[in-house]
């Protein structure tokens, strides 16, 4: 009820009349500390019944709950697949990358490393993994990701 207490509701506990023109209100404020006042009619015109809506609902549109929560499931993927860029990826990866990518580059974050390797090895490969898991992951958007032009990267 709006009314009771200036500039705040306050929630109606009980309700006992006196006759016709007097009531006794026990009510809660909004800190949850009960109060009681007894009420005339005078005061009846001041006093308002407010309408409060839920904390929640359930008349969301369903398909942006959906994408959401699918938004929220693809940003917490790499704490339950560990190797998330392979599994998502195109590319099938050697051996090799996967462990230099999983088991060398991300355990050392954020040391910078310099990827070299004999030509046609796959440092492409192993660099795309890199960055699709640091994206996956989160990584902070103030630490460049820089790749130097040409055959090392």
């Amino acid at each position: 009820m709006r009314g009771i207490l200036p500039g705040r509701l306050v929630t109606v506990v009980d309700v006992k009349w006196f006759g016709a023109s007097s009531v006794e209100l026990t009510y809660k404020d909004p800190q949850g500390r009960l109060g009681n006042e007894l009420l005339f009619r005078d005061r009846e015109a001041s006093i308002e019944i407010a309408e409060t809506g839920r904390p929640w609902r359930f008349d969301g549109d369903g398909k942006q709950f959906r994408l959401v929560s699918e938004a929220h499931r693809i940003r917490l993927a790499h704490l339950f697949d560990p190797v998330l860029a392979v599994h998502t990826s195109i590319v099938e990866p050697l051996p090799h990358q996967i462990t230099a990518v999983y088991e060398e580059m991300l355990a050392r974050q954020p040391l910078r490393f310099l990827l070299a390797d004999d030509p046609g090895a796959g440092k492409t490969i192993m660099a795309g993994l890199l960055i699709k898991e640091l994206l996956a992951r989160g990584y902070p958007s103030g630490e460049p990701i820089l790749l130097a032009p040409g055959p090392v990267l």
